[in-house]
């Protein structure tokens, strides 16, 4: 794989917003993992937050707003922290991978749906513009999803090749196909203007369509937000889960 991941690292932190991709990273760490309670806690929290400092996000308009997603996504996803298998066998005892699986997509979903109807609940109060809420809602629902993806990857032995940052950038596209990582020959390029890059932003604006559904009038978006995030999320965990499942060298077993 080539070097993008780095470059588009730092070209994702504009200024005035340079922590942003790693406090993303960082609450999606948390409310992956943490209680129901915890989970909504934190996010309005973290809305909040997000709303003072960020004005209008970068977004201006859909085509604007896909490059900035896409430069925001590339910075977050090497934050993210992913548990390799050793770890989810151990947080997991007892478990075999099937079941390890089901955990993961089950708490991803229930993670996005949190995300959805904090940020609907939070039109009730005085924040900014609705761009702030859909880019917020946005980054957070594709990093609880690349978390997944890539500790699905762990847990069927399906690790992507390289350094940390390379393993990323290959789950940031395997997202974007909703399958597993598929080698490229010659690595991954995703330069702007380039057809991996393109398709990433198209897939991210979709994803921002459906962030908006939380925007809705009083709680109605708060529920439509939380039920279309589970949803979305549990439906693509299953279908990356299945890819991997179908080549996996190890099976329904873990390795000895």
């Amino acid at each position: 794989m080539d070097k993008t991941t780095e470059g588009a690292g730092r070209a994702a932190e504009p200024a005035g917003q340079p922590a942003l991709p790693g406090e993303v990273a960082k609450l999606v760490g948390e409310i992956s993992e943490g209680s129901t309670l915890s989970r909504r806690r934190r996010v309005t929290a973290a809305m909040s937050r997000f709303a003072r400092r960020s004005g209008r996000a970068g977004w201006s308009g859909a085509a604007s707003g896909g490059r900035w997603l896409t430069s925001q996504v590339l910075a977050m996803a090497p934050r993210l922290p992913v548990r390799d298998q050793q770890k989810l066998r151990a947080q997991f005892p007892g478990l075999g991978p099937e079941e390890v699986a089901d955990q993961l997509i089950k708490g991803a979903s229930r993670a996005a749906a949190s995300v959805g109807a904090a940020v609907g609940a939070s039109m009730l109060l005085p924040l900014p513009s609705a761009p702030v809420e859909v880019a917020f809602e946005t980054l957070a629902v594709v990093g609880i999803e690349l978390k997944l993806v890539a500790e699905l990857h762990e847990v069927y032995g399906m690790r992507a090749p390289g350094s940390a940052p390379e393993r990323m950038l290959a789950y940031v596209v395997a997202w974007a196909h909703r399958r597993g990582v598929a080698l490229v020959p010659g690595g991954l390029a995703l330069a702007v203007g380039s057809p991996l890059r393109r398709q990433l932003e198209r897939r991210l604006i979709a994803r921002a369509g459906r962030s908006a559904v939380s925007l809705g009038p009083l709680l109605t978006g708060a529920a439509a937000g939380a039920f279309l995030n589970r949803r979305e999320t549990r439906r693509l965990g299953a279908e990356v889960r299945n890819d991997l499942r179908r080549r996996s060298p190890q099976g329904s077993r873990w390795p000895d």
